[in-house]
């Protein structure tokens, strides 16, 4: 079977659709011929797939072919076994007949003999050539069709249709289609199942010495065929893709080694999109074939299926897989291929595939999750072939133009060497391109980083070229280090840049004429005894790869220095963009820094920087520090060329933020001195500069500071300098952020220059008053010269534990907290009972300080009108303890400053009050201190007594006085605390008065009660009574009292009573002209009190030490003395209440009679008009009143004159309550007489039950 490999091929390139046999019966092809081929190809067919489940196909192909077509009739019977699939799917049998004898004698017997053959699918087509317009060739034809039908058609298939030449039948052509792929169906299920036999058969005999992968092969690829003639891509792919399988897995079967392959001229161009790059009979090897063709002759054929079922990210993604596999096979018989045949074929390989599904790729027509995985093995394959591309240019000497940047060194560093069996030799002729080499080398000047950076440059190789190169020489083994490196110990690791920096000129001179001693072409001959130099390495591998690579292009890319970078920033630039545009954006942005390292060599530094400034932002994000301090210095660069002097400041200060062990400290210094240099100088355009990442704070360890609100403060900050030395900043300012809003708080300033350590720095600043709130550090800004700096990070330079350490991670911790608004003091009186009026008094001021300092407080006192201080005595401040005095010592008291409840302490100071105000010492800002202040209550009212059956009410705010207090106090006197205290002055007694006794003569005894206002021990030393007109003193008194029990001691809040007989004396017209109205009691008294309770001695009095002084205190009261009344002049009397009773919310009348007793004329009665003014008094809670509560009302001034008053009022509650008063404003008491007298409580019942309001039973 192996033998028919050749016609196999031949076949499969003249075969690509489906053929349909046609039996010409009646010679009518001609006719029917062009009607028939324009319904090719089949616009939607339906097959079976191999599974037998049903595919509908699109524009299956077809080609109609006579029987007797040379094509049909030369082929044996076992090549149409083994080539089955180009035979006829189907078979089409064209008759006509006009007459039904003729049908039976000669068509008939003609079918069955066609249609014996049970392989072929066939059906019949009658075409009917009479004219519409003869009915008679019309109805024949109809029964000859009607007899075919019944002959050759069953109840399971119809195998006939009819074709009318004149008019065909509208469903004439889904019919025949029908047909056709009824058969086509049929005949391609029956040969897979065929195929599938012998494939099976052949399958097990896969591990068996008979085995032969050619049979297996054909057989396999014959189905694959088939399927894709039918267009069944699905089913050819997978009948590809297990034949790929069977030959990995039988390609070294019994371990029987073969020929690889790959020595033929153009192997170094990867076939991986072309099938008939070599025939199969070139590449056939006993019973299989060769590897290096085979495998690439299997994925071509799979990318083609893949093609064509619009797939190109499988072919990428495949191809990818495919290409790194190969290679691992490549490398395996790398000793055998020519020189650095698996770079060549890696790189023409990624470049086929790139192109090739590139342009077959639409975006469109793909989730965006396959586009984007697309482009990412597009990137793959662009940078695949650049690092194998660079790996051939290293080779050849352009080792000093690749940029030694940490992707190449990754890349490069951990991809081997070749390894040929014996490492190319230097050609005979080529001495003027050794010394070419070597001034290249020699004359390499390493570029000098920005700001004199000096670092070892990465490696572009796994070991030393040198060695590995002289170690593959035939006679040479590990040989003679010294001797191998030339005895310049620049070439051990390979690398040229080396060489520059360790060889001093003179070295270097010396090294230039030996090497051309030893490049000498005498010397070639027998240089195999000695170690190649770099510079024949690089020679040799350079003429090698000539000979390897055979397309012009690769060697044209590889030709010149101008080319290699053409070529590398084509594979970079292709690299970059592919991974922008899929997932993998990292790697763009790397591959971008390449790009950029090549524009900055051609000068082109305004793309470079934008290169650039990806790279680092990358690397900045990832905190891949070790990488950014190899690129950000080249941004600087940059940036100082194109003077773009915001970018350049911002790199210098991303440079001092990196890990201080990446730079030397001479290098840091040089960055700090281009940051001041540039700060000073005038800039053009200068912009904030962010250096968050250089100059950090935070708050100081321990709580945040609290502030009460209003409160003016000082901040302390601990501001974190990544700059190696020290460094000015001309101002500096930072914000607060609250905590809970989105509101920025106070903005605080330097006031100063502050010098910036390195390291730890603490910074104060003054701190105006803020809002109540927790606040947290928010933007460092200020000024370095001219030149704008802000800064929004905190600090992370402590340890964990420690409170230096901040993580984002960790919540803000907050830096202030200013309270919201709380009483921060409290001024109050120290007493609470009456002090003595019109005497100078000691009133105490309580000022308590709530968690807070009154250090530098400053009270204003401003009293009310009655009020004065007296100025000439000093003001006492003490501190103050809230103690209870025993009863003894406030009864024995009578020095104020011996007894008190005040603390005797050394906290006491006497103060002076200066324009109204009084300065707290210091010793006062954290205790609870008492303030005593003399002030005196002037009231120039004389006190007036009461008689003891009508009491006076007294009234408190008779007595009040208030004093007005404002304490300045806080750190700079910015808090305020306004408070009124009242005060309560009282008279020292109330005098209440009563007859006690009426004797026969005519005298009086009259009672006088003593009531004392005061909480202190009062002593009457003496009294006398001044009586008004018509009373006189009984005998020869002198107004004192009868009985002289003097000193008289009155206790606090207690009574005492005196006793003095008066007669009623005789008045003259004269003397009611100049009658005194009232009489006056006179009382000299002494008071022994406390300062801290109440009432105390007079400050004046109490200054003297004499118990005399304390003697001599007058309280003088009027007292109203009446005389009785005998005939009054009115008579009110009170009607009597309805006989039904009161109810609440009933309306009652209440009715008064007033009478007059005496003639308005005739007797001296107080009313001299006929308008008496007349008021109702009620409880508001108890009655409300339906009239006028307050009157006038007429009433004749004759003597019998009577009126009734009458007001209606309504109940409002039941019980027993008082009535209603009747009330005459104008008359004197001592002229009315009550007669009848009101009630003094009457019954009010509730109200009656509301029938409305009861349910019936």
């Amino acid at each position: 079977m192996a033998n028919y490999l050749a016609q196999f091929q031949t076949i499969k390139s003249a075969c690509d659709h489906l053929v349909i046999a046609v039996e010409d019966v009646s010679d009518l092809w001609p006719t029917v011929k062009n009607s028939f081929e324009e319904r090719l190809p089949f616009k939607r067919a339906s097959l079976n797939n191999k599974t037998r489940n049903p595919v509908t196909v699109e524009n299956l192909p077809a080609e109609f072919i006579l029987t007797t077509d040379a094509r049909l009739r030369s082929r044996f019977p076992q090549e149409q076994y083994l080539f089955w699939f180009r035979e006829p799917y189907a078979t089409l049998v064209l008759v006509t007949c006009e007459d039904l004898d003729e049908f039976k004698t000669i068509l008939k017997p003609r079918l069955k003999l066609i249609v014996q053959n049970d392989e072929r699918e066939w059906f019949i087509v009658f075409v009917s050539r009479a004219h519409p317009n003869n009915d008679q060739a019309t109805k024949m034809a109809k029964k000859v069709y009607a007899k075919i039908e019944v002959d050759f058609s069953s109840k399971k298939r119809e195998r006939c249709c009819k074709f009318d030449v004149h008019c065909p039948e509208e469903n004439f052509w889904d019919d025949l289609e029908a047909r056709i792929m009824e058969s086509i169906r049929n005949t391609l299920d029956r040969r897979i199942q065929f195929y599938e036999d012998e494939i099976r058969k052949l399958s097990e005999q896969r591990f068996m010495p008979i085995w032969n992968f050619c049979n297996f092969f054909i057989l396999k690829e014959s189905l694959a065929f088939m399927f894709e003639m039918a267009h069944l891509y699905e089913d050819a792919l997978r009948e590809y893709d297990e034949l790929e399988l069977c030959y990995l897995e039988t390609v070294n079967i019994g371990g029987k080694r073969r020929e690889f392959g790959g020595l033929d001229h153009g192997d170094d161009q990867a076939a991986l999109l072309n099938p008939r790059n070599k025939p199969l009979t070139q590449i056939v090897q006993d019973d299989s074939f060769r590897e290096f063709e085979f495998r690439q002759y299997l994925f071509s054929c799979q990318s083609k299926l893949l093609f064509k079922l619009n797939r190109p990210f499988e072919v990428a993604s495949r191809g990818y897989s495919f290409i790194i596999s190969f290679s691992k096979a490549l490398a395996l018989y790398e000793n055998m291929l020519p020189f650095c045949m698996r770079e060549v074929w890696v790189i023409t390989a990624c470049l086929v595939l790139v192109n090739a599904t590139n342009s077959q790729y639409n975006d469109g027509n793909v989730a965006p999750e396959i586009e984007k995985e697309f482009y990412r093995l597009q990137g793959d394959l662009y940078s695949l072939c650049r690092t194998k591309f660079l790996r051939l240019a290293y080779l050849i000497g352009y080792g000093t133009e690749i940029e030694r940047s940490p992707v190449n060194s990754a890349s490069l560093s951990m991809l081997p060497w070749p390894k040929p069996a014996v490492w190319p030799s230097v050609p005979n002729d080529a001495s003027s391109e050794v010394i070419e080499k070597e001034k290249m080398i020699l004359q390499e000047t390493p570029r000098v980083k920005h700001f004199g950076i000096q670092r070892k440059p990465l490696p572009l190789e796994p070991t030393v070229l040198v060695r590995e190169a002289n170690r593959r020489r035939a006679s040479l083994s590990a040989g003679n280090t010294s001797e191998m490196f030339d005895g310049r110990p620049g070439f051990a690791d390979g690398s040229a840049s080396d060489v520059s920096q360790k060889t001093s000129p003179l070295n270097k001179v010396q090294a230039i004429s030996m090497s051309r001693t030893y490049s000498s072409p005498g010397n070639f001959e027998g240089s195999i005894d000695r170690p190649m130099r770099l510079a024949e390495i690089f020679v040799a591998a350079e003429h090698a790869l000539k000979q390897t690579i055979s397309n012009p292009d690769l060697q044209k890319t590889l030709s010149s220095i101008q080319d290699f970078e053409q070529k590398y920033m084509e594979l970079t630039k292709g690299a970059a963009d592919n991974y922008h545009r899929s997932w993998w954006k990292r790697h763009g942005v790397v591959l971008d820094g390449e790009i950029a390292a090549v524009c900055f060599k051609r000068g082109n530094f305004d793309l470079a920087a934008k290169s650039y400034e990806k790279v680092c932002a990358l690397y900045a994000g990832e905190g891949w520090q070790d990488l950014l301090a190899e690129v950000l210095p080249n941004l600087a660069e940059c940036q100082k060329i194109l003077n773009d002097q915001a970018g350049y400041l911002s790199s210098c200060v991303r440079l001092l933020s990196l890990d201080k062990g990446l730079f030397s400290l001479k290098e840091r210094q040089a960055f700090q001195s281009e940051v001041v240099r540039l700060a000073h100088s005038e800039m053009k355009h200068p912009v904030p500069l962010d250096v968050s990442s250089l100059i950090t704070f935070s708050g100081n360890p321990g709580p945040p500071l609290e502030l009460c609100d209003g409160d003016p403060g000082v901040l302390s900050v601990t501001v974190w300098s990544g700059f190696p030395d020290d460094i000015t900043l001309d101002s500096l300012s930072l914000t607060l952020m609250a905590t809970y809003n989105a509101d920025e708080g106070g903005k605080l300033r330097s006031t100063t220059a502050i010098v910036l350590k390195p390291g730890r720095n603490t910074i104060t600043f003054p701190l105006p008053p803020q809002k109540p709130g927790s606040y947290v550090l928010g933007v460092l800004t200020g000024h370095i010269g001219h030149l704008t700096f802000r800064s929004h990070s905190f600090s992370k330079g402590g340890p964990a534990d420690s409170d230096d350490f901040m993580s984002y991670e960790k919540p803000t911790r907050p830096i202030l907290k200013v309270h919201k608004p709380r009483t921060l003091v409290d001024l109050s009186a120290a007493i609470s009972s009456a002090l003595l009026i019109n005497e100078v008094q000691w009133i105490g001021i309580i000022a308590q300080p709530i968690n807070y300092s009154l250090k530098g407080a400053v009270l204003h006192i401003d009293t009310g009108p009655g009020l004065k201080i007296e100025e000439m005595h000093s003001i006492e401040m003490e501190c103050y303890r809230n103690a209870t005095p025993s009863s003894a010592d406030t009864a024995n008291s009578g020095d104020s400053s011996k007894d008190r409840s005040v603390a005797a302490s050394k906290d006491f100071e006497r103060l002076s009050l200066l324009d109204g105000k009084i300065e707290f010492p210091d010793w006062a800002s954290d205790v609870t201190s008492i303030l005593w202040i003399p002030i005196c209550a002037i009231d120039d009212k004389l006190a007036r007594g009461s008689s003891a059956g009508s009491p006076q009410k007294q009234s408190i705010v008779d007595g009040m006085r208030t004093i007005a207090l404002k304490l300045e106090f806080g750190i700079s006197n910015n808090q305020i605390y306004d408070r009124t205290i009242a005060l309560h002055f009282t008279d020292t007694f109330h005098v209440s008065t009563r007859v006690a006794d009426h004797c026969n003569d005519g005298t009086l005894l009259l009672q006088v009660t003593l009531h004392s206002l005061v909480k202190a021990t009062l002593t009457v030393y003496d009294a006398w009574l001044d009586l008004q007109d018509g009373f006189v003193h009984a005998g020869q008194g002198d107004g004192r009292p009868i009985f002289g029990f003097f000193p008289l001691v009155v206790s606090p809040t207690s009574r005492g009573g005196l006793l003095f007989t008066v007669c009623l004396g005789k008045r003259t017209a004269e003397d009611e002209n100049k009658a005194q109205p009232d009489s006056i009691l006179n009382i000299r008294y002494g008071i022994a009190g406390d300062r801290t309770i109440g009432a105390h001695p007079p400050v004046a009095i109490k200054s003297k030490e004499t118990e005399d002084s304390n003697q001599g205190l007058i309280f003088r009261s009027a007292l109203v003395l009446q005389q009785p009344v005998l005939d009054p002049c009115l008579a009110v009397g009170f009607l009597p209440l309805p006989s039904d009773g009161l109810r609440v919310g009933q309306l009652v009348p209440m009715k008064w009679r007033v009478e007059r007793l005496k003639d308005v004329e005739k007797e001296r009665v107080p009313q001299n008009s006929d308008e008496m003014l007349y008021e109702v008094n009620a409880n508001s809670e108890h009655w409300m009143i339906a009239g006028r509560k307050r009157g006038h009302v007429f009433i004749s001034t004759k003597q019998g004159s009577r009126i009734v008053i009458s007001i209606l009022c309504v109940p409002l509650v039941a019980g027993y309550v008082h009535p209603p008063q009747l009330g005459l404003p104008d008359i004197d008491e001592k002229n009315i007489s009550c007669s009848p007298a009101g009630p003094h409580l009457v019954c009010v019942l509730p109200p009656a039950l509301s029938s409305s309001f009861c349910i019936p039973a």
